[in-house]
C-alpha cells in the first residue's frame, strides 16, 4: 500500500458544509476519504475515456422468455463473446419474465459492444452495463 501524504486544501466554506452534509450522508468516516473517493473516481473516468483499458463488470438484463427466439438469439450472442464473459447468472423473476447477469472482463470497447448487442435484442426490455476497473493508475 502507498504511503499517506497529507496535504492542505483552501476552498469556499460553502461548498466545505454541503460537501460535510454528503460526507455524513453517504456516511464516510472521515473528510479524507471522502477526498480520497473522489480523487480516485476522477482518475478512474480517465482511464475509461480508453477504449482499451481493461474493465470488469455486468451486464444486466430483463426480458420475457416466452419472447420466441430471443433466449436463442441471447445465447448466440454470448456464444461470439466468449473471450470476455466470465459468467452469467440466469434468475426466473415471475411466470413471463427472466433476470440475466453477465458478469464481464476485458477490452473496454469489446464488452461495450457485447452490451449493445445484448440491449438491441428484440424483445429484451431493459438492459444496463455496471463497469469497474482496477484503477492501475490510482494505486
Amino acid at each position: 500500500m502507498s504511503k499517506l501524504v497529507r496535504f492542505g486544501v483552501s476552498i469556499a466554506d460553502d461548498i466545505l458544509n454541503q460537501f460535510d452534509k454528503i460526507i455524513k450522508e453517504k456516511d464516510y468516516p472521515t473528510r479524507s476519504k471522502a477526498i480520497e473517493s473522489l480523487v480516485r473516481q476522477f482518475i478512474t473516468n480517465r482511464e475509461f475515456s480508453n477504449a482499451n483499458t481493461s474493465v470488469t463488470g455486468s451486464i444486466n438484463v430483463i426480458y420475457d422468455h416466452h419472447k420466441r427466439e430471443l433466449v436463442n438469439e441471447l445465447t448466440n450472442v454470448q456464444h461470439d463473446f466468449q473471450d470476455v464473459i466470465v459468467s452469467s447468472q440466469h434468475i426466473h423473476l415471475d411466470h413471463d419474465n427472466c433476470y440475466e447477469i453477465i458478469v464481464v472482463n476485458g477490452q473496454k470497447k469489446k464488452v461495450e459492444k457485447l452490451a449493445n448487442l445484448v440491449k438491441g435484442t428484440k424483445g429484451v426490455k431493459q438492459s444496463s452495463l455496471c463497469l469497474v476497473t482496477a484503477g492501475k493508475e490510482a494505486d
